[in-house]
């Protein structure tokens, strides 16, 4: 069985979590975090701009973008720990969606957890990203609440229906 354990800043504990409780021991585990290509992009953009394009050992891009991987590989790291058995570490770059479904094509299961309003139940529990990736995932998805998850006295009320003529 080869899973896939999406690694993401707040959340990665829950995932490690349900990755040891819900898969055998035997399974291929890929953790994996994905930084967005977006951070070491802007700042490279605003110094070109700004400041001209005469001293590049002052990019903040290049710097933006190695503070970036070792962040990564310390996450990556811990997440490892937590997890306690043979895994494989990946850190990609780029669009955060697109690189999580991309890195499930031929898994058993994806593991991702909410990462939006986590007070209610309902769809506002998933931000943009997450939204993204269960609506793509070419696999099975596993989607687990961070913390506590909220009571069913939390499920939003149901859509107005008008009435009924006959």
């Amino acid at each position: 069985m080869a899973v896939v354990v999406w690694i993401a800043e707040g959340t990665w504990p829950a995932c490690v979590d349900a990755a040891r409780a819900h898969t055998p021991a035997d399974a291929e585990i890929v953790l994996l975090h994905v930084t967005d290509h977006e951070v070491a992009a802007t700042a490279h953009a605003a110094f070109a701009g700004l400041l001209g394009r005469g001293h590049p050992e002052r990019d903040p891009g290049a710097r933006m973008a190695n503070l970036a991987a070792a962040s990564a590989r310390r996450l990556l790291a811990a997440a490892a720990d937590r997890l306690g058995r043979p895994c494989v570490q990946l850190a990609r770059t780029g669009r955060i969606e697109r690189e999580v479904v991309a890195a499930a094509d031929g898994a058993d299961l994806l593991i991702v957890a909410r990462d939006g309003d986590r007070t209610h139940l309902g769809p506002r529990s998933l931000g943009p990203a997450s939204r993204f990736v269960v609506d793509h995932a070419p696999c099975p998805v596993l989607l687990v609440w961070p913390a506590t998850t909220p009571g069913i006295d939390t499920l939003p009320s149901p859509p107005p229906h008008p009435p009924h003529h006959e």
